[in-house]
């Protein structure tokens, strides 16, 4: 579920049903896509990984927060890594869990990075300046796509895409805040 529904950016907007639910959606969409790799969550970046065939380990560069008995939600390791799993051991940088697989592999790199969740804590559906953040990302996104020439005019009297550049983020930073992972501040 987004974190702007379909119906709040309708009434912002004001738009009734001139769109389509479809096309309304791919903006909130859009605006989670954004939004939601900036928040605070239990996740890692996993750097390699290897198998037996019975278990299956996912390496990091850093220390991780996991322990035994966690699940977590593996994406872009390869298939069979990939999936809803629960962890078996853990060391400081690497995570174990239970797998069938037909043969073992050695310990090689992911390119690019995968993805380990853990279980969600926090509900931003609820965070009121989340919410708002959120909202705001829809109507920008909307606007710079149903009037791309609003973002201002360059010299050249060509459009700028000023609406959709840094300042986008730059907008909702003091709305995120109290929310921000730190590992997304990076530059």
């Amino acid at each position: 579920m987004s974190l702007t529904t379909i119906a709040e950016l309708k009434a912002v907007l004001g738009v009734g049903s001139l769109y389509s639910d479809a096309t309304l959606q791919e903006v909130c969409d859009a605006s989670d896509a954004v939004l939601l790799p900036m928040l605070w969550v239990k996740s890692e970046f996993a750097i390699a990984h290897s198998k037996t065939t019975t278990t299956a380990t996912l390496y990091f560069e850093t220390a991780h927060d996991f322990i035994v008995g966690d699940s977590v939600v593996i994406t872009n390791c390869g298939s069979a890594w990939n999936g809803t799993k629960t962890i078996t051991a853990v060391s400081e940088l690497s995570i174990t869990y239970t797998i069938s697989a037909a043969s073992a592999t050695e310990k090689n790199t992911i390119t690019p990075y995968g993805t380990v969740t853990g279980d969600t804590t926090t509900d931003w559906t609820v965070d009121t300046a989340i919410q708002e953040a959120s909202l705001m990302l829809s109507i920008d996104i909307f606007q710079a796509r149903a009037v791309p020439s609003s973002g201002g005019v360059a010299i050249d009297g060509s459009a700028s895409p000023w609406r959709m550049s840094n300042s986008l983020l730059a907008k909702i930073r003091g709305l995120i805040s109290h929310a921000t992972d730190p590992r997304s501040m990076v530059g």
